[in-house]
């Protein structure tokens, strides 16, 4: 018989078992009041990755959502996912999958604990407001018990909070860093209210690049809830697969995926597209959080000088500005980023290996790793684009 301490740790298969309430209570709960802090970890944005088929069968992302219940009340939950593969991380893990197979041992399938293809920081053990501590350490001994029964490899939580990566350092778990390329909003009133912090070089190229893309003949709008039409999504597909084909293979995301976005999610988003009569030549696509604007897809029908920069980089500048928001992130990898604004900045994960002795040697790599890290984001943040500011030596 259960008394009101015990917590019950469950796996669904779907998420069509799962109240949305009861998750979003644990994923969002300031949504009552507003926007979600983090879009990706909604029971709406999880669904519609379900319900497209862009996880499931066939995919190598094989849901196995974890909830914790205790005196009957959801208290934590975690997007938990069975992986065959190591597509569509962006903190990947292929040299621990080599070493670990070199070895003799199985890697996959092993456990994800992520947003699917959404290399943005957020939580990832979602608990009930009161219930942090215990509903972290629930959810973690929850996954780990799954992993042992199952004699699988190894558990991994990426694009982690900080908060979470130190909390599941205390708990055993492996804390792994990395970095990606971030845009701050220093309570500029406009676009030249930022260029004003940037040094007088990095200034005349911003405005010069920005010039050379607005040249491309055409304009460029953006458009968010109800202004994003059916149509709008037809053009946005075809750029998406161009691009997913020549980054990734094959597109992650379903045809199927921005039909439901429509229905589900044009709230959450902001489609830029660059338009010449009426027909757009290029766009991307934004996710748009409570105070951060997350840069997904781009993709174009035509190629013209600096139009990426124009409609990933500085358009998404443009809207944090003009809404209030304190960031951009621009998703993995490209120190093209450096230049236009974006600075390194920290993500963070967790890992669990079952086997003690790969562990150890994971954990001697992953110290020599951090500090590699940290060293590569000083080195960069010094390369920036911002004004340096002067240290008056005291007499």
């Amino acid at each position: 018989m259960m008394d009101g301490s015990t917590i019950e740790i469950t796996t669904h298969n779907t998420l069509r078992g799962i109240d949305p309430a009861d998750w979003n209570a644990c994923a969002c709960p300031e949504a009552s009041s507003g926007r979600a802090i983090d879009p990706f970890t909604t029971y709406r944005f999880l669904k519609a990755l379900e319900d497209s088929g862009s996880v499931g069968t066939g995919s190598g992302w094989n849901p196995h959502y974890l909830t914790a219940h205790q005196g009957g009340q959801m208290i934590a939950c975690a997007p938990l996912y069975g992986k065959n593969h190591s597509q569509g991380e962006y903190m990947f893990d292929h040299n621990f999958a080599h070493a670990f197979e070199r070895s003799g041992g199985r890697y996959y399938p092993k456990l994800q604990i992520a947003v699917p293809f959404t290399p943005a920081t957020g939580r990832r053990f979602l608990t009930r407001t009161g219930f942090e501590v215990q509903g972290m350490s629930a959810l973690v001994q929850g996954a780990v018990q799954i992993a042992s029964d199952n004699d699988l490899s190894s558990i991994h939580a990426t694009f982690c909070s900080e908060a979470e990566a130190l909390a599941g350092a205390e708990m055993g778990l492996l804390h792994r860093t990395s970095q990606q390329y971030h845009w701050y909003n220093d309570g500029y009133a406009d676009w030249d209210g930022f260029l004003a912090a940037l040094s007088s070089r990095k200034r005349k190229t911003l405005r010069k690049e920005r010039l050379t893309a607005q040249a491309f003949g055409g304009e460029i709008i953006q458009l968010t809830g109800d202004q994003i039409e059916p149509q709008h999504w037809d053009a946005f597909w075809d750029f998406y697969q161009d691009t997913g084909a020549r980054k990734w293979g094959q597109p992650y995301l379903t045809r199927k995926f921005f039909d439901i976005a429509q229905d589900r999610l044009r709230d959450d988003i902001l489609l830029v597209f660059a338009m010449r009569d009426g027909v757009p030549v290029a766009g991307a696509l934004n996710i748009i959080g409570r105070d951060t604007l997350y840069g997904r897809y781009w993709g174009c029908a035509e190629n013209h000088p600096c139009l990426h920069f124009e409609i990933c980089y500085y358009q998404a500048i443009d809207y944090a500005i003009a809404h209030g928001m304190k960031r951009v992130e621009a998703g993995a990898q490209g120190e093209h980023k450096l230049a236009r604004g974006y600075l390194p900045a920290t993500t963070h994960s967790l890992h669990w290996f079952g086997d003690a002795g790969f562990r150890n040697a994971v954990a001697r790599y992953l110290d020599a790793e951090r500090v590699a890290v940290d060293d590569e984001i000083e080195i960069l943040t010094s390369y920036g684009p911002f004004k340096k500011v002067k240290v008056e030596e005291q007499e």
